[in-house]
């Protein structure tokens, strides 16, 4: 929708597919460091490859895309369906992506693959493409506080298993966050 007064990121399904990232990218957008978007195709990719790969979730995973839904205010991008075809992208199956971020009016595409969009078909649009850490890193240099108290948060509702923040911690690493890690442990005892 036009006039948000937030940044506005498109959430690609790689980033949506790996549980605790999900969790941390939601955690932050409910928090309103940002304005988190995504359409009904980016969803199935995620629920799709999570089914394929986890196939024991299958109860679980159309859940988890209500409650997201439901979590994060006008996340779902509709109407763009109509630009797919005239974007030009390496992999045209990635597309739809950007034609999402073009009608949702989006600042960025946070994603893993970086090359699928390089800078001159994006940035005509207005739009820059972020890997997920280099975006977790800008949005704790912008509000610190902010993002360490829905890190604390999003901690505490772990209780299958709890974890403790050094354990949280390597799990954010091990979700391709390597800077954001570092400073989240620069700041241990306040998460």
């Amino acid at each position: 929708m036009a006039g948000f007064f937030r940044y506005t990121v498109v959430l690609d399904a790689c980033v949506l597919y790996p549980a605790p990232l999900r969790d941390l990218l939601l955690s932050l957008a409910s928090a309103g460091m940002f304005a988190a978007r995504w359409t009904e195709t980016i969803q199935d990719e995620w629920k799709g490859n999570l089914l394929s790969n986890r196939p024991e979730l299958k109860e679980l995973i159309p859940r988890t895309a209500e409650l997201m839904n439901k979590a994060i205010e006008d996340c779902l991008i509709q109407g763009y369906e109509r630009l797919i075809d005239s974007l030009v992208l390496p992999d045209p199956d990635d597309r739809h992506v950007l034609a999402a971020a073009i009608a949702g009016h989006a600042d960025a595409i946070v994603t893993f693959n970086l090359k699928d969009f390089p800078v001159d078909a994006v940035e005509i649009h207005g739009i820059e493409v972020l890997h997920p850490d280099d975006f977790m890193v800008a949005q704790y240099t912008l509000d610190q506080i902010k993002v360490l108290s829905a890190v604390k948060a999003m901690r505490q509702r772990l209780r299958r298993p709890a974890h403790t923040a050094q354990q949280f911690i390597a799990i954010m690493e091990s979700q391709g966050l390597a800077q954001f890690s570092q400073l989240l442990r620069s700041a241990e005892e306040l998460i």
